[in-house]
């Protein structure tokens, strides 16, 4: 990894923290910070704006895990988390939460590295898969709309589908928008006109 990362780590026990710490700056990680106390650390993460956050449990109750889920739900970040003891409910809820690596009786300073390299790969791989599907729906949704407005056009203008395609992408190409952009124009404007139920 040749970027330089900031890490954020959270653990109340300064000692676990200080072994994390040692880990990363033994893997060449200069920039750290290392915070304590949970409340406030919501807008301590927005502050420091780091780019992978470490969050350390020893023994976590439910309800600090239920507080740094809904944390990492928010926080668009890799996110690695040592936990002492869990069931699969947490580990679960943990997942669903958005943590990229989940780490049950495992912090040792030889280990911390390779987690953190593993948790910022899962976070990447994730983040291309959410966007690939948000292109793959709007390229749907516009393909549903062009369909549509080359209904409006066959319909009122008796047009063959072809034609009325060619018609779109013309007009598309003219006003130099997307021929979605027209397209959902001609469907707007025929709901409004009452020509088209859709």
């Amino acid at each position: 990894m040749n970027t330089v990362l900031s890490i954020m780590i959270f653990d109340e026990n300064r000692i676990r923290a200080s072994i994390i710490e040692e880990g990363l700056r033994e893997a060449g990680h200069n920039k750290v910070v290392v915070l304590h106390e949970i409340d406030g650390l919501a807008r301590q993460i927005e502050v420091i704006g780091p780019d992978v956050i470490v969050i350390d449990i020893e023994t976590p109750n439910r309800d600090m895990l239920e507080h740094l889920f809904q944390l990492t739900r928010s926080v668009r970040k890799p996110i690695a988390m040592f936990v002492d003891r869990s069931d699969s409910s947490s580990i679960e809820a943990a997942v669903d939460a958005g943590v990229s690596a989940y780490v049950v009786d495992g912090l040792k300073k030889e280990r911390v590295k390779p987690i953190l390299d593993m948790a910022v790969s899962r976070f990447k791989a994730f983040s291309r898969l959410q966007q690939e599907l948000a292109e793959a729906k709007g390229a749907l949704e516009e393909r549903k709309i062009i369909d549509r407005a080359k209904g409006v056009l066959m319909k009122s203008r008796s047009m063959s589908e072809n034609e009325a395609y060619s018609l779109l992408r013309q007009t598309a190409m003219n006003e130099k928008r997307k021929i979605a952009d027209i397209a959902q124009s001609v469907v707007t404007a025929a709901a409004l006109l009452g020509t088209w139920e859709g």
